[in-house]
């Protein structure tokens, strides 16, 4: 089933898509007489098997009126995550070009306030500087979950949609990153084991704090639905595709992820409790196609205004435009 937040008569409430048509979770439920239907997707996902149940009795016996899709105020069908963890070149295309492989995910996170819906406009503000668009499939967890193996964490997930990580790099290098010269006794195998070293006297310590560069407002669009689980068959094999006003800039496949899904969420909860609504995002689609050959590395939204789409198989399309807040 996909399911949805939407804005209706000024309050979130959850939709879910009944044939062809949208519809109000709440009017279906009352009209196959199951009660009140969740009050939102934490809700809903809290609910477990139960609530999955409920609603898929709601779709089979429940009558609801069709939504105009043109009029939906969509919100991030998960609006409400505790965090949401992404993962840093964990596409193989991209990831040959690393100077040594840790060997496990490299994670990073999105504030949960970046999170805006489909059609919302991804604003650029002048300072951002090169800002691009990252074509990610996303999965949302299902509960509450600590140190789990790769089997078990194929079944904590509760779904899966379409995320958009929006990275500026001109905030990532201007300001989130800084360069130290680490005297020789407080250089430590660790600060160079991760890149190549260019002599003895090279003494340089590199961080880099993803914060403002992927976090600011309306860097994380998402939806239009989330997917459950059982409908998707092999998130790992998903062909991943986007365009820049209709013109295709990207076209690639979760097949290209250098770490599988279930991999990803049973590494992280080593480190990480994870809670029911969590949201990863795993990586991005990096192949380019026409007339951008570096795929979403081609689309400096700072200078571009337009739209942007994502369709990844089975999970719809995630549509937003591209709004500069300054005067040309």
């Amino acid at each position: 089933m996909k399911l949805a937040t939407i804005n209706h008569q000024g309050k979130p409430v959850l939709a879910i898509k009944k044939g062809d048509a949208t519809v109000l979770l709440a009017e279906l439920y009352e009209s196959a007489g199951l009660g009140s239907a969740p009050a939102d997707m934490n809700g809903f996902i809290e609910g477990g098997e139960a609530e999955i149940a409920r609603a898929r009795e709601a779709l089979e016996k429940g009558e609801a009126s069709p939504l105009d899709e043109a009029s939906i105020d969509w919100l991030p069908p998960q609006p409400r995550p505790s965090k949401i963890l992404g993962v840093a070149f964990n596409n193989m295309g991209i990831r040959k070009s690393a100077h040594r492989d840790p060997g496990v995910p490299n994670f990073f996170l999105k504030a949960p306030s970046c999170l805006t819906g489909h059609n919302k406009p991804i604003i650029m503000e002048d300072y951002y500087g090169e800002t691009i668009p990252e074509l990610e499939l996303a999965a949302v967890i299902s509960k509450r979950c600590s140190k789990i193996s790769v089997e078990e964490a194929k079944n904590a997930i509760f779904g899966f949609t379409i995320i958009n990580d929006v990275t500026s790099h001109g905030m990532k290098f201007g300001m989130d990153s800084i360069a130290t010269t680490r005297e020789p006794d407080l250089l430590r195998p660790h600060h160079l084991a991760w890149r190549n070293r260019h002599g003895e006297d090279d003494r340089d310590v590199y961080f880099v704090y993803h914060t403002r560069s992927k976090a600011s407002d309306t860097f994380g669009p998402m939806g239009p639905f989330i997917t459950t689980a059982d409908e998707v068959s092999n998130p790992d094999a998903l062909e991943v595709k986007g365009w820049f006003d209709g013109e295709p800039f990207a076209v690639d496949s979760t097949a290209s992820y250098r770490f599988k899904v279930a991999e990803v969420i049973a590494e992280a909860s080593r480190f990480f409790t994870l809670e029911p609504g969590d949201v990863f995002c795993f990586g991005t689609s990096a192949k380019g196609v026409g007339n951008f050959p570096n795929g979403h590395r081609s689309v400096n939204m700072h200078k571009l205004s337009g739209k942007i789409d994502i369709e990844i198989e089975g999970l719809g399309r995630l549509s937003n435009p591209v709004v500069h807040n300054w005067e040309d």
